[in-house]
């Protein structure tokens, strides 16, 4: 399934996206695409459902961040070889983690706002996990049970804020819309292999990152696995996984960053597609 959250900023409404492409209504089903419908059984439910027999959405509305109420938003940095070496870092041992403000998250087509003083606002194609059922102490090869599915999240980064700014990746990474998620929630029935997936991303029509998720410095299992030895992982938890190589700032000769009036267009194979256009905060 392709779940969707639809509407106006903060009055999301719960949908699917059927085998035609046409958006659904759920609302007479669940409230919201939440923690409360990302188990195991509750995607059954909805999975039972005849999309035909829903009410079709009209217009092409506004979509949402995929999951409200987004527990944690976890990252995991430099989780692609090609990318470490693009930006001068060594290969990490072990997962690199770290946190985005949840006040980041926007949907996949909103626009991405460089903050005052931002001169080193970078892009970051990533594949996005949400958790469905609590994981603890799980293994590698029982942690992907507990996905309920995937989508594209955009790991928007001020570099400065991030490296000069004293202090953790968290200041550069979690500035307000740095955070776009969707356009749909993918369940994992769909993605038979989350290491398996292409990924791009374009700024202006021109292609900046090309990869794929294979080349993973730790997959999405592994990840998985280790956070949960650190913490309980909750339904509706995000991780985002890491960029392939091809971001602003590991251009040579010089570093490449966004201006206001850019246009982001970013994609992974099965997960849909996703559009920004950046502006400057007044």
């Amino acid at each position: 399934m392709k779940l969707v959250r639809y509407g106006d900023t903060g009055a999301e409404r719960p949908g699917l996206i059927d085998p035609e492409g046409v958006l659904r209504d759920l609302s007479d089903h669940v409230t919201d695409i939440n923690a409360s419908v990302l188990g195991d059984a509750a995607l059954a439910r909805l999975r039972a459902l005849d999309p035909s027999a829903l009410p079709a959405v009209n217009g092409s509305p506004r979509l949402g961040p995929v999951v409200g109420d987004i527990g944690k938003f976890l990252c995991i940095g430099l989780n692609y070889s090609d990318h470490a070496a693009e930006t001068g870092a060594a290969i990490p041992e072990h997962p690199i983690l770290f946190f985005k403000a949840n006040s980041a998250i926007v949907g996949a087509n909103d626009d991405v706002v460089m903050p005052r003083g931002s001169t080193h606002t970078d892009w970051e194609v990533e594949l996005g996990v949400v958790i469905g059922t609590a994981a603890k102490y799980v293994s590698e090869d029982e942690a992907l049970n507990h996905v309920a599915g995937y989508c594209i999240v955009n790991d928007v980064s001020e570099r400065h804020f991030q490296t000069q700014l004293t202090g953790q990746w968290t200041k550069g990474k979690s500035c307000d819309t740095f955070g776009p998620t969707g356009p749909y929630l993918v369940t994992r029935d769909e993605i038979a292999d989350p290491q398996a997936l292409d990924m791009s991303l374009d700024v202006n029509g021109k292609r900046m990152q090309t990869g794929n998720t294979a080349t993973m410095i730790f997959t999405v299992a592994q990840i998985i696995s280790h956070l949960s030895q650190l913490m309980t992982l909750h339904p509706g938890d995000v991780i985002t996984t890491g960029t392939p190589p091809g971001v602003g700032m590991g251009m040579k000769p010089e570093p490449v960053y966004l201006k206001p009036g850019d246009v982001m267009e970013l994609e992974i194979s099965g997960l849909g597609k996703q559009r920004q256009t950046v502006r400057q905060d007044a």
